[in-house]
């Protein structure tokens, strides 16, 4: 059994002071207030629950759609940054590619090292590509949709659809969300050009999730709310959110707590380059520039996701945002585990997976237990 002390623990209620948590065999066994004999004096930091990322492309320098080990060396570098659950992204491609990848994911979810895996992909609006590769933009097909997901061997835990499209066969993005749905995939919807009401469809067909919202879809307008109001109606719907200070402004991210409260989910949306630095890089087949920290395409300069890490992602909340610490922690680790059904880990809780990080009084991480 381990013990730490004199810690001030984030709970889904605030912060105890002066706080014990007890673990064993990977699992909270207990926790309190007030002084606690032996143990580990964690001298006043904070312990909070490990982070929970499910957008995440790569990092550390490596893409998760270059090879299996390439997803590995990514995972390793988001742990040392407190994400202890992830699930993998992968971008727009080939079918044949995606299905290959698609199968790393299979054989790394087996091995127990990642959640499962997402395809932003290839179901897309080309109106709202982003830095998804145009090419290899494809309308709606079951048939396909049931190809991908049949390679990831039942691993594949989220993908993002736009609803407005409809293929040539007649199946449309509500036919792939419902097919989704019966598989026990969670629809987002993303990259998309969907009006308030094709949102709203959308929903109703079951999905459950906003692919990086405000980013690669139509805006909040007056006269036509399009998917953020649309998913701010639904009280089963959660918002994905990269709150780097980039994709949204930190006043947007305080209206979207009032709008949808605590049904946001930060995410990284992070690519290979997250901790290497500025440079040239590749996301899919779309070559990448990353400048004072922000990634863009080197052909017309849209965002291409992000640098960002959960613990930043985590601190900018509390920091630049405005939201209180556990609300902060509720939105990094304990709703996106919602999202994947993972209902044993993301809270300071008796029997919750020992996932930890250690804070300082600036929020800067400390450690990863």
């Amino acid at each position: 059994m381990s013990t730490y002390t004199n810690a001030r623990l984030v709970t889904p209620t605030g912060v105890i002071g002066n706080g014990w948590l007890t673990t064993e065999d990977g699992r909270i066994t207990g926790l309190g207030e007030g002084p606690r004999e032996g143990g580990r004096d964690l001298e006043g930091a904070f312990l909070a629950p490990g982070f929970v990322d499910i957008h995440v492309h790569g990092g550390g320098g490596h893409s998760a759609m270059t090879s299996k080990d390439s997803i590995r060396e990514a995972v390793a570098y988001h742990r040392t940054r407190g994400t202890t659950t992830m699930l993998i992204s992968l971008v727009t491609a080939p079918l044949d590619h995606m299905e290959r990848a698609a199968g790393w994911i299979a054989d790394l979810t087996e091995e127990g090292l990642i959640a499962g895996g997402h395809f932003e992909g290839p179901f897309l609006s080309h109106a709202r590509c982003g830095a998804q590769d145009p090419d290899a933009l494809r309308l709606p097909d079951v048939a396909e949709l049931r190809r991908l997901l049949d390679a990831g061997r039942r691993t594949i835990r989220q993908v993002t659809i736009a609803p407005e499209l409809v293929g040539p066969s007649g199946d449309t993005g509500l036919d792939l969300i419902r097919e989704c749905v019966s598989r026990n995939v969670v629809a987002a919807i993303g990259h998309t050009d969907a009006t308030y009401e094709q949102a709203a469809a959308g929903f109703e067909a079951g999905a459950r999730l906003v692919t990086h919202t405000f980013n690669g879809m139509r805006g909040l307008h007056h006269r036509d709310p399009a998917v953020v109001l649309a998913a701010a109606e639904r009280p089963d719907v959660i918002l994905e959110v990269i709150n780097d200070g980039v994709h949204l402004h930190p006043s947007v991210v305080a209206m979207l707590d009032r709008i949808a409260a605590r049904r946001l989910a930060l995410i990284t949306d992070a690519i290979d380059a997250t901790g290497i630095g500025d440079g040239e890089y590749r996301l899919g087949a779309m070559s990448v520039v990353v400048k004072d920290g922000e990634a863009r395409l080197a052909t017309n300069g849209s965002l291409a996701g992000s640098t960002l890490t959960m613990d930043v992602a985590f601190k900018r909340a509390v920091q630049a945002v405005g939201v209180p610490i556990e609300i902060a922690s509720f939105y990094a680790s304990a709703i996106p585990a919602q999202v994947l059904g993972l209902t044993d880990r993301g809270l300071l809780a008796e029997g919750q997976r020992a996932d930890l990080v250690v804070l300082d009084d600036a929020l800067d991480l400390v450690e990863v237990l």
